[in-house]
């Protein structure tokens, strides 16, 4: 008997295509409250570390160069008082096979679908995991499927986005380029339902402990090449995956001081399922239209809940312009003769200032380069905002940048800081939304233990933000 494939048929039917697409029972990790088995789920993708590593090196994924930015570090001491201006290093996973850290969380999500016996994999993204899934499921001998949230109402697709098909397409992948808004969601469920394929989610715990790896590396070179731990890791921050397997690789590593930063595009007032809005940004991924709704609501992905937890590791959040990172990527290029996309180049923009408040002696790793191309590189995308009204000047950043209205290049290398957000604000925010979707229950003392975990503070803290609800 057929099945209805009308909206809300499809989405009440959505926990039961989920389980099947990810041949993963999500009901024993959950105690019918609002806290889950968070390790447990971590655990339940099977593999150590090692094992991990093993199978990434199958397909040529990590072991990718860790790279000292001398020429950017001396230009951070200038503006720095004397004494300060820490090193700055940068991990070059463009070295990956489809050219960006997302291989990691690829590689073992579809090692995991053939190992299950899954004739293919499939993936909802709009950004570089669609090619590392495309590119891991060609080495594993899978079929694969990308959806891809490209165009608004009037077909216009943002060039990094288009460049991006272009490269799954050229891995093989059969790309689905739909309109932006609810559709997505839909158009996903409906084709793991028809094709029966593995959901390859950026949420799995199988992508999860991919990611690892990064961390494990960083931690590893640095303390083996300078004897210390890097004082901070900085990370390109959206749905929280780099985050979180960074974090958990470097303490695999025993690296347990370094400071954990999420580094945002700062796209205040634009709304991501605007069709309007939709092109009126030039940068797709590592922004806080992703960034902040993710901290407050990790458990709204193609999965029940999410192995991503961006605020029980995040110490800080901090935010930059387009025009500073695109300057940033130029910067890259001319100086150290590096040229990478945009993604990359927000932690770094936001690793040039942060280094300026660290002594000489300290590290600071930018945890990810990516790949750049044809959409990817900074002047179509100038060139797209030029199309769509976009006011593009020289100027200071932090105070004349108006998101969707203009991209400010900054006059000068000092005026290129990055903005510490409001974490504190986020970690109530995701409290509410918890223990609103309690459903009037009142949280038990595992449920208070949890979000005391997963927003990285304590049990009173918890306790004094539901007191104020």
């Amino acid at each position: 008997m057929a099945v209805s494939k009308e909206y809300h048929a499809v989405m009440a039917r959505s926990e039961e295509i989920m389980k099947k697409a990810l041949g993963l029972d999500y009901s024993q990790f959950e105690s019918g409250s609002i806290a889950f088995d968070y390790e447990k789920l971590m655990a339940a993708a099977g593999y150590d570390l090692q094992e991990v590593i093993a199978m990434q090196k199958e397909t040529g994924v990590g072991g990718t160069p860790l790279l000292e930015l001398r020429n950017i570090t001396a230009f951070a001491r200038k503006y720095a008082k004397p004494g300060y201006g820490a090193r700055i290093l940068i991990k070059d996973e463009a070295a990956n096979p489809s050219g960006s850290f997302k291989d990691r969380r690829a590689s073992i999500a579809v090692a995991q679908a053939k190992k299950l016996g899954y004739e293919g994999v499939i993936a909802a993204t709009s950004g570089n995991y669609g090619a590392a899934v495309a590119s891991q499921a060609a080495m594993r001998g899978l079929k694969a499927i990308i959806v891809q949230e490209c165009y608004d109402s009037k077909g216009v697709g943002q060039p990094e986005i288009i460049e991006k098909a272009r490269k799954c397409e050229a891995l093989g992948a059969e790309v689905l380029q739909l309109t932006v808004g609810p559709e997505l969601f839909y158009e996903h469920l409906s084709l793991m339902e028809d094709s029966g394929y593995f959901n390859a989610s950026l949420y799995s715990p199988f992508g999860m402990a991919g990611v690892e790896t990064l961390g494990y590396e960083i931690g590893r070179e640095v303390l083996e090449r300078y004897g210390k731990e890097p004082a901070m890791a900085v990370c390109t921050y959206a749905g929280g995956g780099m985050v979180t397997g960074t974090a958990r690789g470097l303490d695999k590593c025993g690296c347990r001081s370094t400071e954990i930063i999420g580094a945002s595009i700062d796209l205040t007032g634009l709304h991501m399922a605007s069709d309007v809005q939709f092109n009126r940004k030039s940068c797709t991924t590592g922004h806080t239209g992703f960034g902040i709704p993710h901290a407050m609501n990790p458990d709204s992905g193609d999965i029940p809940r999410s192995a991503a937890r961006p605020l029980r590791y995040m110490d800080r959040y901090v935010t930059i312009t387009q025009g500073e990172v695109m300057y940033m990527t130029e910067m890259l290029a001319i100086l150290e003769g590096i040229e990478r996309g945009p993604a990359g180049n927000t932690a770094l923009a936001c690793a040039f200032s942060l280094a300026q408040s660290l002594p000489e002696d300290e590290i600071v790793v930018v945890t990810e380069t990516e790949y750049t191309g044809a959409g990817k590189h900074i002047q179509p995308q100038l060139s797209f905002a030029r199309e769509n009204g976009i006011e593009i000047r020289f100027g200071d950043p932090s105070a004349e940048d108006v998101p969707g209205q203009n991209i400010i290049l900054p006059d000068d290398l000092s005026m290129l800081r990055c903005k510490d957000a409001d974490l504190d604000h986020m970690r109530k925010k995701m409290i509410e939304r918890a223990a609103l979707r309690a459903n009037g229950s009142r949280p038990t003392r595992e449920d208070l233990e949890f979000l005391a975990q997963d927003t990285n503070t304590s049990v009173e803290y918890v306790k004094n933000v539901l007191k104020e609800m």
